[in-house]
Order: C-alpha cells, then structure tokens, then sequence
C-alpha cells in the first residue's frame, strides 16, 4: 500500500463532495451545503492553502492538511484528514495525518501542531494517538462556526 499527498486541484470538487456525505460528516455536525462545498474547493486551491488529496495506490482516496489557528493563546498549526468509506481501516488516514505532520514541519512557523476530532470520533482519536499526538483532554470546540461540540484536544511538539 502506497500513501502520498498531492496538491488540491481542480479534479477534486468531486471528491470534496464524496467527503461531504452524512456518514463522513456526522462528527463535523453533517453535511454543508453544495455552496459551501464549492467555497470550501476555492479555499483549497488557493495558492498556500495546506490541503492535499490523499491519494492510495494512485487513487483519489481523501483529504489532508493544515492551517494557522490561535489556541489557547499560541499561534499553532491545525490539521485534519478524511479518506472515503472503502479506503477506511487499512491505516490510509494514519499514513495522509504522518505526512500532513511533516509537510507543517516542512514549513517552520508554530511548534506545535493540534488536532481536535469530536470524543465520539473513535477512528480519528486512534489516529492521533498512531501518529504520536498527545491527548491533552476534552474541550468545547466551535465547529461549524456558530457550533460548539465536545472534542478532544491532540498535541505534537514538532
């Protein structure tokens, strides 16, 4: 099995819309709207936008990456992942998180990297604690905006 990143390109809309279904939103507080995931494709393929397609033995399989975020008064990089229901349980979202971590690393900046699945998201908290994160315990996070849910609070000293 062969794990790698690529740049967000135009091709992907589709993905992003497969990424957008209930069963892979349901700890993300459900699907957006077709609007909102066309926005959210125009955030991706700006110029410096951290997101990749995660591609798994040259197959479109998910999304990666990351982004600045202010937390708990430090600026830090968030990062997140989603790959699609049939790549799911064969270590594909443990391999596009290893990598997501390297290309923040790449650049510099904060030195710490978080990730905030919700508490019920046991295969996204597996992931962290695979990759090495630590588990600084439950918060209050706001997602969607205007939205506040349980997650957990993952960190990685880079």
């Amino acid at each position: 099995m062969t794990v790698h990143l690529e740049a967000w390109s135009e091709e992907d809309l589709g993905l992003l819309h497969r990424l957008n279904a209930p069963e892979m939103t349901a700890h993300l507080g459900g699907p957006e709207s077709d609007e909102r995931v066309a926005d959210r494709h125009r955030r991706y393929l700006a110029p410096g936008s951290g997101m990749f397609r995660v591609v798994l033995d040259g197959v479109p399989a998910g999304a990666a990456g990351f982004w600045p975020r202010q937390w708990q008064g430090a600026a830090v990089h968030e990062v997140g992942w989603s790959v699609v229901p049939e790549c799911q349980g064969r270590g594909v979202a443990v391999a596009a998180a290893a990598a997501v971590v390297e290309r923040v690393r790449a650049t510099g900046g904060p030195r710490w990297v978080h990730a905030f699945p919700a508490v019920g998201n046991a295969a996204s908290n597996a992931v962290c604690r695979k990759v090495g994160f630590t588990l600084f315990g439950e918060v209050s996070f706001e997602y969607p905006p205007g939205s506040f849910m349980r997650c957990n609070d993952w960190g990685l000293e880079l």
